[in-house]
Order: C-alpha cells, then structure tokens, then sequence
C-alpha cells in the first residue's frame, strides 16, 4: 500500500484552516497546519511535505515572501489561495514559483481535484494524437533535461523551474516540432478541464521562456501557434 501524500495548509483563517484539514484527511492525505508565514516557512522546510496550500494574506509574512523563501531551497509544489480577484495577484504568485492558484471563495472539491492534479506523476504514453513518450534524457542545444533527476541545465547552469514547469517543459520537448493544442498542454499539466488554467499556462509558458532562453540571444526555442497551442523548436 502507497504512504498517504503529505499536504501542509498554511492559512490564518480558522474556519477554512479546519474545513481543509477535515476534507483533506477524509481524501486519505496526511495534513499538517500552520496559522502565520513564518511558521509555515519553517514547517515546509522542515518536514517532508508534499504539497503546499499557502494563503496570499498572513500574518507575520505573507503568502508571496513564503512562495519566495520557500524557492531558494525546495521545489515542492505550491498552490496559492487568495482573495483578490485582481489578476496581478495571480500572476506574481505564479511568476515566484506557485503552481497554481484558487481565488477565494472557492469549492473545496475543486481545491482536492487541483491538489490531485498537480500531485499526479506523468505516466509515459502513448494517446490517441500520437503524442510521444517521455525519455530519460532530453537535449536541446545548450539545454539538457534529466527526467528522472528532475533536473534541467542550461549551458551546464542549472536552472530552477517549478514542479509544474518542469511537467510542461519535457512535454514539449519529448514532442518537438509538434504543435501540442492548448487543451492537450493543460490536460496534460492539470488533468482536469478548467477554462481558468488558460491564463495560467500562458504564464508558465512565459516564464519557462525566460528561464531556457535567457542569455541566448536567440528566439525562444517555444513557438506560439496563434489559436492553436505551443510548439517546441531546436
């Protein structure tokens, strides 16, 4: 039998703090809590967790300086809670290394379906579009990606890239020179149809650019097919 996934709840707010770690556990995941950013912090580099719902709003340190303390040494996923609905909000959360993000008032099913989603651990395949299977060992040029490492090097540099990043990066790759469709890539990174991940993917898409192309000096290896989806280029 598998060990249950860990999941740490940082959250300030009793209500949802005690809503989560009931549905949680009753969804077989070990749940640890914590009330403050600094507490969070350290409890998410202390522990071995798993997952990480963080609140944009806390006490002592918020969500975002967690998010970014958190990146310097670890690459557990984290999904960002928030109550601002201004889509700049979003965006920095996931541009300092969050995976995803819900907006508060949220559905706690769709939270657990999310946390599932991102915990989901590609299986190689073949599917009906003949997307390819993934490789132990990716290269392209001066980038080299270890699938089974989880790691990725540009000019023998490594660069850090999110656990979600990496899934969409060696997606491309192992299917260079196809256009994979928009749905195909957030099937892919999500697993479950949700229109809100269309602004998310374009985000990552963005953010992985200027992490596998910086210092180039040339285009960005990742080509977007206007109203279709990305491409991977040599």
């Amino acid at each position: 039998m598998e060990e249950p996934q860990r999941v740490l709840v940082i959250e300030d707010e009793v209500d949802i703090q005690d809503v989560l770690r009931y549905n949680l556990t009753r969804s077989g995941f070990i749940v640890q809590t914590a009330s403050d950013g600094p507490t969070g912090l350290s409890l998410a580099r202390e522990s071995t967790v798993d997952l990480v719902v963080l609140d944009l709003m806390l006490p002592g340190m918020d969500g975002i300086e967690v998010c970014r303390r958190l990146r310097k040494d670890s690459d557990v996923p984290v999904i960002m809670l928030t109550a601002r609905v201004e889509e700049v909000d979003r965006i920095v959360g996931l541009e300092i290394g969050a995976d995803d993000y819900l907006v508060k008032p949220f559905s706690v099913r769709e939270l657990i379906a999310r946390i599932r989603s991102v915990l989901r651990r590609y299986t190689p395949n073949v599917d009906g579009d003949g997307v390819g299977t993934l490789n132990t060992n990716l290269k392209s040029g001066n980038l080299v990606v270890d699938t089974s490492a989880h790691m990725a090097w540009v000019q023998d540099t490594e660069i850090a890239l999110t656990s979600l990043e990496f899934k969409l990066l060696t997606f491309l790759m192992i299917n260079q020179g196809k256009v994979l469709t928009r749905d195909q890539l957030m099937d892919h990174a999500w697993g479950i149809d949700y229109t809100d991940y269309s602004r998310t993917l374009d985000v990552h898409i963005r953010w992985l650019r200027s992490k596998i192309d910086s210092g180039t000096g040339q285009p960005s290896r990742i080509t977007t097919v206007r109203g279709v989806g990305y491409r991977f280029d040599k």
